[in-house]
């Protein structure tokens, strides 16, 4: 099930991605079940929104790819490396990604994310599952000079715009050696399979619930692959995973 976030003019929706339309629901499906209205809108006709809530955090694992660690330099991480970006970094599809002023350069992170259905703490690996509502694609956008500048990762990594998601939640997701890639102007960057993760998915969820507790609509970025690189103004990139789909964002 292909779950969406959108606007039509004035209006905030949820709704059901139904091949080339929409279904719109009656509420929020997490909370309010997924019963819809029956009223149904073209794809095109839509404006796709980031698919998280206004109180959502966004949580992301470092360094989650051996191959991403051995090119950023440094030891592979022994537990899941944990960061967090603001909602102000947040993003939907063909929104523009803004490269700041003060960054000579700045990088894509193509990365598989985790979208948490329910309350989530000390939770389990064999119990990790349960907790976990869909996924999602995300780049976490990074200014790469500021990171190196700056040592620890916050600023670098939290500007407007640095966090792109969507295009949907796919609830019925299954991790499994899908392929993720990342092409700019049409050139593959990034090639890689999740099941290259580094930490797996319940291990993730179970190292960051014993930090936070996790919320309903939480985020959870997986980490990136090898192949980052710089993006440019007028450029557009291209994040896709088989059996989620594309997030596409140009450059600003």
């Amino acid at each position: 099930m292909r779950i969406a976030k959108f606007a039509i003019g004035d209006r905030l929706a949820w709704g059901l991605v139904d091949g080339p339309e929409v279904v719109i629901f009656r509420g929020h499906p997490l909370f309010q079940g997924y019963e819809t209205t029956g009223e149904r809108l073209p794809l095109k006709d839509i404006q796709l929104l980031p698919p998280i809530l206004p109180t959502s955090k966004i949580v992301c694992i470092g360094k989650n790819y051996a191959d991403h660690a051995a090119e950023m330099g440094g030891e592979l991480p022994p537990e899941p490396l944990i960061f967090l970006k603001p909602t102000t970094s947040v993003i939907g599809p063909n929104e523009a990604i803004v490269l700041p002023a003060i960054s000579e350069r700045v990088d894509h992170e193509g990365e598989l994310a985790i979208v948490i259905g329910q309350l989530a703490k000390d939770v389990s690996e064999d119990k990790a599952e349960d907790f976990i509502w869909g996924y999602t694609i995300a780049n976490d956008v990074t200014a790469r000079d500021i990171q190196n500048k700056d040592v620890q990762w916050t600023r670098a990594k939290s500007f407007d715009t640095f966090c792109p998601l969507g295009p949907w939640i796919e609830t019925e997701f299954v991790p499994d050696g899908q392929i993720l890639e990342t092409s700019v102007d049409g050139d593959l960057r990034q090639h890689a399979s999740i099941d290259l993760l580094i930490h797996k998915i319940p291990k993730i969820i179970q190292h960051v619930s014993q930090a936070m507790t996790l919320l309903p609509g939480d985020i959870i970025l997986t980490g990136t692959p090898a192949g980052i690189g710089p993006i440019e103004s007028g450029q557009s990139v291209e994040i896709s995973i088989e059996g989620i789909g594309v997030l596409t964002n140009p450059v600003a």
